[in-house]
């Protein structure tokens, strides 16, 4: 590894990418002290991101292309995991079996992990394909490439991280030209088969009351218990507001957070802390960050030297939007709250090792955008 980047004397290491996803971590860890100041998941993010760092700079030192080409093996790995979830190995928190412990391992999120080898072997099958639009076969593939982990993870079950697994095949199937009527046709079937899928859903029972409570939440607003299920949205709604313009004083005001009204504040919630404890201006600075941050994957996408790297990251730049706007919506009350954690601020080392790890394939990609 270090003689790879001897040899490029580092000079083509993105070190503002590397530096702005530390940063945020950083300041995530910052709200996850003041939302948990008694607990010890600020110090556990710090070990995590030392780990992170080291995961990060082992993958950029990597030829990705020789990563892409083993891309079936690590999907086929990644399903192994997903499938020991769910037998006694598979660990069970709040109702969800979505973690695994093993020996030396320890527990972790596989959900978390599997992502990026989804993304791989979507970018193996379409970056090698030729030019034109895509045919029906082609998208049906991808579908199925994606299909067998998301169900998986349903089983868990955890909708809201499958949910977040098919940015990764729209962005794909959009950059790989896709045809119109192939879009519009995919829309009329979601407003025709969505209402009907909650409808069974409903009635068969896969669709929990809390579930429908908290969808309700967000299209009647007034209807809401403030001490049921629109508990959570309330009370984030409630924080986000004390922050005002430059968050709370600490000697004069007290924490939503620390008084325990807001459920999960060091994961679901984070964003709601930080307005809290750091008002609309440090909002905006976050978002400015993630968006700098955005920019340089994107950078590093039209630097790519082949079609394989550019829908690696595109893949990821998709998936980290998507999940931002998720629970950035969810903490301002606009989207039901479904458990997905905000990208390098959220408590879990699962999380930010994956991260990570994603970030490491983009600079690995743009240190070899020079080679042929």
């Amino acid at each position: 590894m270090v003689a790879i980047l001897e040899k490029r004397n580092l000079r083509d290491f993105d070190w503002l990418t590397a530096l702005l996803a530390v940063a945020i971590v950083s300041f995530g860890v910052w709200q996850i002290y003041n939302a948990q100041p008694t607990e010890s998941y600020w110090s556990k993010q710090i070990t995590g991101l030392f780990i992170a760092l080291v995961a990060l700079t082992v993958i950029a030192a990597t030829d990705y292309r020789r990563v892409i080409d083993a891309a079936p093996i690590f999907y086929g790995l990644s399903l192994v995991l997903l499938l020991l979830v769910l037998t006694p190995l598979g660990v069970k928190v709040n109702g969800q079996q979505a973690w695994l412990k093993l020996p030396i391992i320890g527990q972790f999120q596989p959900s978390e992990f599997v992502k990026i080898p989804t993304i791989l072997m979507l970018a193996k099958y379409f970056g090698a394909r030729k030019l034109g639009s895509l045919k029906l076969r082609e998208i049906l593939t991808g579908a199925l490439i994606l299909a067998a982990p998301v169900g998986l993870i349903l089983l868990e079950p955890d909708a809201g991280q499958a949910m977040t697994y098919f940015p990764l095949l729209a962005v794909v199937l959009f950059l790989s030209a896709i045809k119109v009527r192939y879009v519009l046709l995919t829309i009329v079937a979601g407003l025709i088969f969505m209402p009907l899928a909650y409808y069974v859903g409903v009635e068969t029972g896969k669709i929990k009351g809390y579930q429908q409570e908290r969808i309700k939440v967000i299209l009647d607003p007034e209807s809401a218990d403030p001490r049921g299920y629109g508990y959570h949205t309330v009370q984030s709604m409630i924080t986000v507001g004390k922050g005002g313009l430059s968050g709370i004083k600490g000697d004069t005001e007290t924490s939503q957070s620390v008084l325990k009204f807001l459920p999960e504040p060091h994961t679901d919630f984070i964003f709601a802390v930080t307005a809290e404890n750091t008002g609309f201006i440090g909002c905006i600075s976050l978002l400015l960050a993630y968006a700098m941050l955005l920019s340089r994957l994107i950078a590093g996408a039209r630097q790519a030297p082949d079609r394989a790297g550019m829908l690696v990251i595109m893949a990821i730049v998709g998936s980290l939007t998507f999940q931002i706007f998720i629970n950035v919506g969810m903490a301002l009350g606009f989207l039901p709250v479904i458990g997905v954690p905000l990208p390098l601020m959220s408590a879990g080392l699962s999380a930010v090792l994956s991260t990570f790890i994603a970030i490491g394939f983009v600079i690995s990609v743009k240190m070899r955008r020079f080679v042929n």
